[in-house]
């Protein structure tokens, strides 16, 4: 279909915290337009610890780590069963062949992953293993930093199972305490495989113990921290699980690492639940939004199976990224394209959307094995600074697999990737009024070092399946105003329309028009528009003004107010919805009608009939949903014609009982309609309601 859709679709949603319950349930329904209650937080207050070391994390990192390698099943390299990798001897070659190939361009992290520990000394404090570490972890990180680089190590929330010995085990340098005094008299457990007893930092011998391992990393010269299994998230620590909600293991290690004596990043993993993101940035330099990137299997990746999805897992998270905490999309194996179970278009949009997204940037391949082309990628000064200027991009829009994401730059120009996330080729183009670009630019071809003067109106490439081009673009005339990129309705009510955009450079203030009538002006970036008709279609334009500067209009969007009565809510489980497959309606305690439809994908679907709107034209479709994955997508298919993909922001913390809104502006045909949400290749989340 050639709807274009002129904003991103996923507009961060208000997550509701009461079940909403309007009878019958089988009935449409107007709905109130005022945005959803937040969801609190369910814990308490952070107690923010300034960063004592403001230059670590500054920019995000550039290095190497080695899970990838230690969990893949390629021949030869787990000679000695899974995980058998990891040794003294295999880490110092890849720090020699860092410093060899990638440290001119800014690599130095050599990061020492799972398996490097053996129980624990007699205070509880990890111990390296003899057999694979035999002089110890303090005489490998002298090594690495002989070669100018920095030494990374792993841990695992909570106190290990095998130091608790009893409750008899002393805390380091705190007379009087022991590890029966740092837990709970049940024992509970925690962490993403419930591997250790859950801290109770309630006594102050729990912060002596985190106090006593982070001083014996800073004895050993440890330069970064990666704490694993942590929730809420690793798919664990829902509001009614609180023994997974570690946010107080993650404050009293932050307060430890910036009382070490040494800097020392410290990051956390894996899947970290979004709503605690105000947590992370405080107590942390970056958190693993997403699952492992490794396939465990014969490579060390598979595109479908790990590495594509970070695409939607990503978007919820943009705007936490910055200077000291990052989001971290796993490691980057671009560099081995035999190993690595990539072809060359695959491994460049790899390296793109990690570049482009300032995520740190950390090898795990075999950095001794690195082929000409992954050199290639991994070396390229232009996409590295890129990444290094942590200017993070997000999508333009999402509704199909041939997708735009872009950046604007402090210099007026736009960061621009283009991607063809489907099976079979595609063309892929980015609307130069939609990126916020005044007339001609200049098109940088990065990849292929090629400059094109001159370019109006947009750019365009045809792209193989899983194909991309990146794009620096700069516009003739940066002394202007510039026009405003990427304008989205948020909401739509009967008289209103809420809309928003990204800065113009150099702006002060805004002008926003509807159907070509000025009707507000803003110093935001962002607007309620009121006093609009019913049932009437409005196109919408900003402006960016500054000193009696106005930048062009950005590209328009157009929309149809709901009509008298509206909007209207249509839930899932209504008598006149149609299941297939094991699609069910469930009960929910916070959904409309105390119920969603849930078990949907492959081939069970659910489709909401008699959607009912007096005119053809296009409507902000809301749908509600429960998701306690990173993210799931559907196809939504409108009366068996057009289709869009919809992207639903998960919880990230098992919780699926809790809804959260999506918006997505779809054509709509006067009279009757239906819409179908499926997915024929993978589970989607879990449908409460949808309002037109």
């Amino acid at each position: 279909m050639n709807l274009r859709i002129p904003a991103t679709l996923l507009a961060a949603a208000a997550l509701v915290t009461t079940a909403t319950v309007i009878a019958p349930a089988d009935a449409a329904q107007p709905v109130p337009t005022q945005p959803l209650p937040a969801q609190p937080v369910l814990t308490k207050a952070p107690r923010p610890v300034p960063a004592k070391y403001p230059q670590v994390a500054a920019k995000p990192y550039l290095g190497w780590s080695s899970w990838s390698l230690q969990s893949t099943n390629y021949p030869g390299v787990n000679p000695d069963g899974p995980g058998s990798f990891i040794s003294e001897k295999n880490i110092l070659a890849q720090a020699n062949a860092m410093a060899t190939k990638l440290k001119p361009f800014g690599y130095e992290y050599i990061n020492v992953d799972a398996g490097w520990q053996d129980g624990g000394d007699e205070f509880g404090r990890p111990v390296a293993s003899a057999k694979r570490f035999p002089r110890g972890m303090k005489a490998v990180g002298d090594d690495i930093h002989k070669l100018g680089l920095k030494f990374g190590i792993y841990t695992v929330v909570g106190l290990g199972l095998d130091v608790y010995r009893e409750g008899n085990t002393p805390i380091h340098n705190a007379p009087g305490c022991f590890t029966r005094d740092i837990v709970y008299p049940d024992l509970r457990k925690t962490n993403g495989w419930d591997a250790a007893y859950k801290i109770n930092y309630e006594s102050p011998c729990a912060q002596k113990y985190a106090d006593s391992i982070t001083k014996l990393f800073a004895s050993w010269g440890v330069d970064f921290i990666k704490m694993d299994g942590v929730g809420p998230g690793s798919w664990k620590g829902a509001p009614d699980d609180p023994n997974h909600n570690n946010t107080e293991d993650v404050e009293a290690w932050w307060r430890s690492v910036q009382n070490a004596g040494r800097p020392m990043q410290y990051t956390l993993s894996w899947s970290l639940s979004h709503r605690y993101a105000d947590v992370w940035k405080q107590n942390s330099n970056g958190w693993r939004i997403d699952t492992d990137v490794e396939c465990y299997c014969d490579t060390i990746v598979r595109w479908d199976g790990s590495v594509k999805q970070r695409w939607w897992d990503l978007p919820q998270w943009i705007d936490d990224a910055g200077p000291g905490h990052w989001n971290n999309l796993d490691a980057i194996n671009v560099g081995v394209g035999e190993m690595d179970g990539l072809n060359e278009a695959e491994r460049q949009s790899y390296m793109s959307f990690w570049a482009i997204n300032a995520a740190p940037l950390f090898v795990g391949d075999d950095m001794t094995k690195l082929d000409a082309y992954g050199l290639k990628l991994l070396t390229n000064r232009e996409v590295i600074a890129i990444n290094q200027s942590g200017n993070p991009a997000r999508p333009l829009n999402q509704d199909q697999l041939q997708q735009t994401w872009y950046a604007k730059n402090a210099d007026g120009s736009v960061t621009v990737g283009l991607f063809n996330l489907a099976e079979t080729p595609a063309t892929v183009t980015g609307d130069f009024a939609q990126l916020g670009i005044n007339g001609k630019a200049t098109v940088r071809d990065i990849w292929a070092d090629k400059n094109t003067r001159n370019v109006a109106g947009s750019v365009s490439a045809a792209l193989p399946a899983h194909g991309s081009k990146l794009y620096k673009i700069t516009p003739n005339n940066r002394s202007s105003v510039s026009t405003p990129a990427d304008l989205t309705a948020t909401d739509v009510s009967r008289t209103t329309t809420s809309l928003t955009w990204r800065p113009s450079t150099g702006a002060s203030s805004y002008k926003v028009y509807a159907n070509g009538k000025q009707v507000a002006t803003t110093s935001s970036t962002s607007v309620v528009v009121s006093g609009l008709l019913p049932q009437t279609q409005y196109t919408f334009t900003v402006k960016g003004v500054d000193r009696g500067r106005t930048s062009d209009a950005g590209a328009p969007i157009t929309m149809l107010t709901a009509k008298n009565g509206g909007p209207v809510r249509y839930e899932a489980e209504a008598a006149n919805s149609t299941l297939t497959g094991n699609a069910s309606a469930n009960g929910c305690t916070l959904c409309s009608g105390g119920k969603k439809v849930g078990n949907i994908g492959y081939d069970a679907s659910v489709t909401l009939n008699g959607i009912t709107v007096p005119t053809t034209g296009t409507y902000l479709v809301k749908i509600a949903y429960t998701d306690g994955d990173t993210s799931r997508q559907s196809m939504l298919t409108v009366n068996d014609g057009d289709s869009y993909w919809v992207n639903y922001h998960g919880l990230g913390d098992n919780d699926w009982g809790t809804p959260q809104v999506v918006y997505l502006p779809v054509k709509l045909t006067a009279g009757s309609n239906s819409l179908k949400v499926s997915n024929p290749s993978g589970y989607i989340a879990d449908i409460d309601w949808i309002t037109v």
